[in-house]
């Protein structure tokens, strides 16, 4: 895959799709499938905001249960079967325990009558998932025995058990996000990352745009894209894709800056856990006395949030402060006082724009977002082929993206019914036993290595063997250093999969730093390889080494630091 920048300006798109993380890539693969000639364009890189910087979970609605809201529970849980049917390398079911303690609203009997309700309403979400591995299982019950062996220093004063249920998890947010990428791009779409839109063009007619106008980061050239309809998912930057479009108002969405951290503990026990926090949700009609906060087991970590704070700022200025980041961490230690987590402890912040609930400024107990913003511009007297979709999270992109490539496809005049990309597998999804593939892989690594074979199945899937063949030699075979990579996994990321820069390749092509810093030697060897195939110098291999080491700050903005180097291309 190169970066198509002529065919950007030589051809006229039927759908021209703004912005690259997880709803923008389903949308992209689903308009594919209807036939249409799709461009997907992305500022910075596929999945490189909000997508990459999810709590990683693939929520199946048990929470809305609370709000007697049964539709967003029923949608919920058909998109994390989906997820669990087209990418079962890279989606697996996570059993999380919630401690009860007494006889009210915080017992085994409240709580477990709500999940068994859950399950009873969800009796068809395993449905079509072959790997039994993949499948939800039903709520189970510990004694209290039971939860303090696997959580021997969890608050035991009225602790009598726990009810443990079952959500889905990614291995990997932005592995996912390629994937629909990827198969969008196997399938026809045209698709650039590293390329802004800056403004709509002006069409004939004055309520209809003839396209985009956008400039190629690299190069700095300015490209006009011509389309016949535009479907705008840049998420916290949507409106600054429609300003100063004549006529088009851009929406006014509250954002929540949703924050998340790894530290580096991890439990004896692979269930996840929900602590009570201190805040409680108002819009729940049926409640345990609080939120809940979350340990999550996530490969070598634990993965610990969500917080969520009304963020007024520029979606270019995503930062967190030293005073939140010490109240998240109060937080989490007054809910689980034996924690004891310090900001040593943290490997890496993640924190993302998604749109949120409508609150009084000094609002302590918030109402979060619960619809994705979907904005028909016509049925607002506007631009008559521009459709703008704000994504409410991660779990409701392929849902979501339908939905808004139906309102595309009426205006084009496509009468093609909306593909099964709930049943069909993305890039790397066809095969059926995680396992088997495992084994399979790791008969044909020269080391055998079995977490090497794991780590390349789930990232890769049954597209494994595209890697194995960018090998220039056994060595390229050999994981780096302290690292389950291989240096063919970033040969073949920068030819065959855009990266462009060393962030790209280590955040979110590889494992390399998705879960902290893996160390100086281990940057340095990734930058050379990179840098190998790209032409870079000294000075660009010290610069992108420079831009990954800013990442690696929790209180930085880091999405800015992030820097391309100049007349790069693959």
């Amino acid at each position: 895959m190169q970066r198509p920048l002529a065919a950007l300006a030589d051809e006229t798109f039927d759908l021209i799709i703004v912005g690259g993380g997880i709803f923008g890539a389903c949308a992209a693969w689903d308009a594919t499938l209807r036939g249409m000639k799709v461009a997907l364009l992305e500022r910075l890189d596929f999945g490189a905001g909000a997508s990459a910087n999810s709590f990683k979970m693939i929520h199946g609605g048990i929470r809305y249960l609370q709000h007697l809201d049964l539709p967003r529970l029923r949608a919920s849980c058909r998109e994390r079967s989906a997820f669990l049917r087209v990418a079962p390398h890279l989606a697996h079911p996570l059993p999380i325990a919630i401690p009860t303690y007494g006889h009210g609203r915080k017992g085994k009997a409240f709580l477990g009558t709500g999940m068994l309700l859950y399950d009873l309403l969800t009796l068809d979400r395993n449905r079509g998932i072959a790997d039994p591995a993949r499948r939800i299982p039903l709520t189970r019950f510990l004694s209290r025995e039971e939860i303090l062996a696997e959580f021997p220093d969890l608050p035991s004063e009225g602790l009598t058990g726990a009810a443990v249920f079952a959500d889905g998890q990614m291995y990997n947010p932005t592995r996912l996000t390629w994937s629909f990428v990827r198969s969008a791009s196997e399938h026809g779409a045209t698709v650039c990352n590293h390329i802004e839109v800056t403004r709509l063009l002006d069409g004939e007619d004055a309520r209809e745009a003839a396209g985009v106008m956008a400039r190629d980061l690299v190069s700095g050239e300015e490209i006009p894209i011509r389309g016949r309809c535009i479907l705008n998912t840049a998420g916290p930057w949507a409106t600054r894709v429609l300003a100063g479009t004549p006529g088009v108002t851009p929406p006014r969405t509250t954002f929540s800056r949703d924050t998340c951290f790894l530290v580096r503990r991890r439990f004896g026990s692979d269930l996840a856990l929900a602590v009570s926090a201190r805040t409680r949700d108002p819009d729940a009609i049926l409640s345990r006395d609080a939120r809940h906060l979350f340990l999550v087991p996530w490969r070598d970590w634990t993965l610990v949030g969500v917080w969520h704070v009304v963020y007024p700022r520029d979606a270019d200025h995503l930062e967190i402060t030293p005073e939140q980041l010490e109240s998240y961490l109060d937080e989490i230690n007054w809910a689980y006082p034996t924690l004891n987590l310090t900001p040593d402890d943290i490997t890496i912040c993640n924190a993302g724009l998604v749109p949120f609930g409508e609150n009084d400024p000094d609002a302590r107990d918030l109402s979060y977002g619960k619809r994705s913003v979907l904005i028909d511009h016509e049925r607002q007297g506007e631009c008559r082929n521009l459709v703008t979709l704000i994504g409410i999270r991660y779990t409701m992109a392929r849902g979501d993206s339908a939905r808004a490539v139906d309102l595309a496809a009426r205006k084009l005049g496509f009468r093609t019914a909306r593909p099964p990309t709930d049943r069909l597998p993305v890039h790397g999804g066809d095969f059926d036993h995680f396992d088997a593939l495992v084994a399979e892989i790791r008969g044909r690594l020269p080391s055998g290595d079995a977490a090497v074979a794991e780590s390349l199945a789930h990232n890769h899937g049954s597209a494994y063997g595209e890697v194995l063949d960018s090998a220039r030699g056994p060595e390229d075979l050999e994981p780096i250093e302290s690292t389950r990579v291989l240096p063919a996994q970033i040969r073949h990321a920068v030819r065959n999969e855009m990266a462009l820069s060393l962030a790209d390749v280590v955040f979110r092509r590889t494992d390399l730093a998705t879960g902290g810093h893996p160390g100086d030697s281990v940057l340095d060897h990734a930058a050379r390889l990179v840098g190998e195939v790209l032409g870079w110098n000294e000075t660009t291999l010290t610069e992108q080494r420079a831009a990954v080491a800013r990442r690696f700050d929790c209180l930085g903005n880091w999405l800015a630091a992030e820097s391309l180097p100049k007349g790069a291309s693959t």
